[in-house]
């Protein structure tokens, strides 16, 4: 029998780490078979990211269906209270050590929600691997979103040798990690205590020397005097437009912002954007938030 299912497609060279990535995430759908198509792999998914299609897979033999979960590094999340569903995912998934149910929305100015544990390992903290990169994370403590990864790729692939880059709300420093290798410096702010702690064990888990962690509000950047930058990431998609006019006292003229919002129609921000001496802007969107809402970027040049 077949059943469609989210996948992610890659080139057959890469299909070994690709698999091992989504085993350590708890990510690869062991229920279906993984698909050949060609010069490349597709590996069926639990849940929908930013990479993934809807394919049709085979089932393998004794599939037996489980709740509906999303998975990040060893923590599955579900959307219902169901502590008999939760050990169920459990027993199909290895890789998994805990099976959380969300007790609350993401609120507060460090954007983390409470967790009920119902299976497993009484923890909200994991690992999670990213194009090669390890990121411990606690889910109840610091913000970080597994579905901007190929944003981040897009990112880093866009900076060069020479930049200095401001990451405004790092988190536990994924942007400022993976843009690391390309730039010559990044500093890495946020409000959160328990945020730059993770970063700093990030930082050291990922080998890199060229990352700065600042705890600090990012209105009180540009009191900090730490110079013009290259580049400028903004990761705040509810509440960053209100720092914009820091970003463009903080950006070198020439440089570049890349502004993360939650919108309901298109051009959204453009005519504030260009008030502020914006350039030029590309606005595309990341992905859906919620009916009537997306996660868009908006790539300015100053």
């Amino acid at each position: 029998m077949t059943t469609e299912q989210w996948g992610i497609r890659v080139p057959v060279k890469e299909g070994e780490e690709k698999r091992r990535e989504l085993l350590h995430n708890g990510t690869l759908d062991n229920t279906l078979k993984i698909r050949h198509d060609e010069n490349f792999l597709i590996f069926p998914i639990t849940s929908k990211n930013s990479d993934s299609t809807r394919y049709l897979f085979e089932e393998q033999p004794n599939r037996t269906d489980i709740p509906r979960h999303e998975t990040m590094g060893g923590i599955a999340i579900m959307q219902e209270d169901d502590c008999e569903g939760a050990v169920s995912i459990l027993a199909s998934r290895p890789s998994l050590h805990t099976v959380l149910f969300p007790t609350s929305e993401v609120t507060g100015e460090f954007r983390t929600r409470e967790y009920k544990v119902l299976a497993g390992k009484p923890t909200t903290r994991t690992e999670v691997v990213e194009h090669g990169h390890r990121f411990v994370i606690d889910l109840s403590t610091a913000y970080f979103s597994a579905r901007l990864s190929t944003e981040r790729q897009r990112i880093a692939e866009k900076v060069s040798r020479e930049e200095t880059v401001l990451d405004m709300f790092a988190g536990v420093g994924p942007f400022a990690i993976v843009i690391a290798c390309r730039a010559a410096l990044v500093m890495a702010a946020d409000l959160n205590p328990r945020a730059i702690h993770l970063m700093l064990e990030n930082i050291k888990r990922n080998k890199v020397s060229n990352v700065l962690p600042i705890l600090a509000d990012a209105s009180h950047l540009r009191s900090l005097h730490l110079g013009k930058f290259d580049r400028i990431i903004m990761n705040l998609p509810l509440a960053g437009t209100m720092f914009l006019p820091d970003a463009f006292q903080l950006v070198q003229s020439g440089g570049t912002i890349h502004f993360y919002s939650l919108v309901s129609q298109e051009g959204e921000h453009l005519e504030r954007i260009y008030q502020l001496g914006g350039k030029e802007v590309t606005e595309r969107i990341v992905r859906s938030y919620s009916p009537g809402q997306w996660h868009a970027v908006y790539d300015i040049t100053t």
